[in-house]
């Protein structure tokens, strides 16, 4: 029996435009609009990636405009050659753009950016896959809630209810006459190792926080001169 032709699923998807290709249109368009209104463009990057201290900069730069990501539609919209850059000296710019970077569109004076990002830094808790900066060492007998950091005469016991989260988390621990105990010391990491899962709660749960975002410039491009000037040629 022939099926039927009302039964037949179409799809529209072709007819239709992509969301990804739209947005990197939409990109495409904020660069080139970006480059034709600011003075100064600057390729940056960051460590110890944060969504919320990345706000921090938005808002602390107002005046300016900051693109993260997507670097291959920001190289295509400055130019990645002499011919095909958007404004004079463009490419040179665009081929700092490589890995986790970004762009800032300012019309303040280089060294006030410079400046600005030389001073800003934000300490956080670090996430399984960054490096330990320092050793971490909870000292046997008592646990304490910083384990360790600070003098146990400045700090407080574990709370009990905590130890068999600790222990979860790989801490040989038990409970003492009511109080989380160690028999030996324990190493949660050692400065340079790279961290896990287990080794970030624990530092959290003890408020030992390593991760400090920052952001590094690279190169920024003057709109008056054409000009891509290295920041660490300036810095040196």
């Amino acid at each position: 029996m022939p099926r039927s032709k009302r039964n037949k699923l179409l799809t529209l998807s072709k007819t239709q435009k992509k969301p990804g290709r739209e947005n990197n249109e939409k990109l495409f368009t904020q660069i080139r609009e970006s480059v034709d209104t600011y003075q100064h463009v600057f390729v940056f990057s960051v460590d110890n990636m944060r969504n919320t201290y990345l706000k921090d900069v938005r808002n602390e730069l107002s005046d300016s405009r900051l693109f993260f990501g997507k670097t291959k539609v920001m190289a295509k919209a400055l130019g990645l050659s002499e011919e095909d850059e958007y404004r004079d000296g463009l490419h040179k710019l665009s081929k700092h753009l490589a890995g986790n970077v970004g762009l800032i569109f300012t019309n303040q004076a280089p060294s006030d950016i410079i400046e600005f990002f030389a001073n800003f830094t934000r300490i956080d808790y670090s996430r399984a896959g960054s490096v330990a900066t320092h050793d971490f060492v909870v000292p046997a007998g008592t646990v304490y809630s910083r384990g360790g950091e600070i003098p146990t005469e400045e700090d407080l016991p574990l709370a009990h209810s905590l130890e068999t989260t600790v222990r979860a988390l790989g801490m040989p621990t038990k409970l003492v006459l009511g109080k989380v105990t160690l028999g030996q010391e324990y190493v949660v990491c050692k400065e340079g190792a790279i961290l896990n899962s287990n080794q970030t709660k624990l530092l959290k749960l003890f408020g030992s926080a390593m991760a400090e975002f920052t952001i590094s410039l690279s190169a920024y491009w003057s709109a008056s001169t054409g000009e891509t000037t290295e920041v660490d040629a300036m810095e040196e």
